[in-house]
């Protein structure tokens, strides 16, 4: 692992299924939405993803999540659909405890994330898709020969994908990153091995077929970056272009490489980190630790009841002032604290240890 360190928790989706969830880095949350080829510990050591975990770690709070099926998580579950995934990303949002976070979908995540966005307008700041599309190949399909060869992939990860020879995930693993180093093939065959089960994977690789939100694409209101790669051999470029298409406001970024997950060797992968640095909100946890250390015991009364969730009357009525003097309470705070509005005062309030309590 490089000099940042992650946490790894457990959380318990709604029908009882164990999640592992991880964060590192500090500042804005940013969460990203679990993929099948997963596992906290693992991808960190991974010349496919250490890259892009490092460079997200480094400006956010950035929480990951292995999926129902994968990694850290429980393997052996009842339900592996897309409402459970959608299910177990509002778990875990909940669980980073943020008024407000920035959500993070790669490949099939993109719909997971839309998905929630539209359900929870008020939660999600921004998003940011990558790789992602809004059908599934069944969906986008437009004949017999393709669907067919939609289910000959299923057919052969269930024959292949535990095996010690890699010649079977090798197929996959040349869709992810064509472009990628016999290094980075080696641990990408590997993690296919180690982040789930044949079974598994055959099932995962079904109910992505039927993935189909193109109706909730309209209905998200919170800004969106769209990154996909030109030459992308495991979701074609126009999934990219119909997300950015019919979300509204949403920004295109093509990207020029081969490879559905960027390597940190290539130009593209540092376009897609400066597209992300400066689309995401910054929020400077040290410089705000010093300012929240400056405020006033009356201020930081007040801050402690507004990282616990309780609006202008509440607030009134636990320190005994009007709501007027505690609107100009509040933007006095914003003021010291370089911050816009209520929700990133939260996030810092909370980050800084404020708010543990409940009302």
């Amino acid at each position: 692992m490089s000099d940042v360190t992650q946490k790894i928790r457990f959380a318990r989706g709604q029908d009882g299924t164990r999640l592992a969830w991880a964060a590192s880095g500090e500042g804005w949350p940013l969460i990203k939405a679990a993929t099948w080829l997963s596992h906290l510990e693992y991808d960190w050591e991974s010349p496919v993803w250490r890259h892009l975990l490092s460079a997200l770690s480094r400006r956010h709070r950035f929480v990951r999540y292995d999926e129902r099926g994968c990694g850290l998580s429980d393997w052996d579950v009842p339900v592996n659909d897309f409402e459970s995934w959608v299910s177990d990303l509002e778990t875990v949002v909940d669980m980073v405890g943020a008024p407000q976070v920035a959500l993070l979908g790669i490949s099939q995540g993109a719909a997971i994330v839309v998905a929630y966005a539209a359900r929870h307008p008020g939660r999600v700041s921004h998003l940011v898709l990558s790789g992602g599309y809004a059908r599934g190949r069944l969906v986008r399909s437009g004949n017999d020969a393709e669907r067919e060869e939609a289910e000959m992939m299923c057919r052969l990860a269930e024959l292949g994908w535990g095996k010690q020879d890699p010649s079977f995930r090798q197929f996959f693993t040349t869709q992810f990153i064509p472009g990628g180093t016999p290094e980075q093939h080696q641990w990408f065959n590997e993690l296919e091995r180690l982040s789930t089960s044949p079974a598994n994977a055959a099932r995962f690789m079904r109910e992505f077929n039927r993935i189909d939100v193109t109706a909730l694409l309209p209905l998200v209101r919170c800004p969106t970056l769209v990154l996909h790669s030109r030459h992308d051999v495991r979701v074609p470029f126009e999934e990219g272009r119909l997300l950015a298409t019919e979300i509204p406001g949403a920004r295109l970024v093509p990207i020029d490489s081969p490879n559905h997950l960027l390597v940190d060797s290539e130009p593209g992968w540092q376009r897609w980190v400066d597209e992300v640095t400066a689309f995401l909100p910054a929020c400077e946890l040290a410089s705000g630790r010093a300012a929240i250390a400056a405020l006033t015991r009356r201020q930081l009364e007040l801050l402690e009841l507004l990282a616990q969730g309780r609006d202008n009357a509440q607030i009134a009525a636990a320190m005994g002032l009007s709501e007027k003097t505690v609107r100009n309470h509040i933007t006095g705070i914003f003021d010291r604290l370089e911050v816009d509005n209520r929700a990133q005062a939260i996030v810092l309030a909370r980050e800084s240890g404020l708010g543990q309590v409940r009302p």
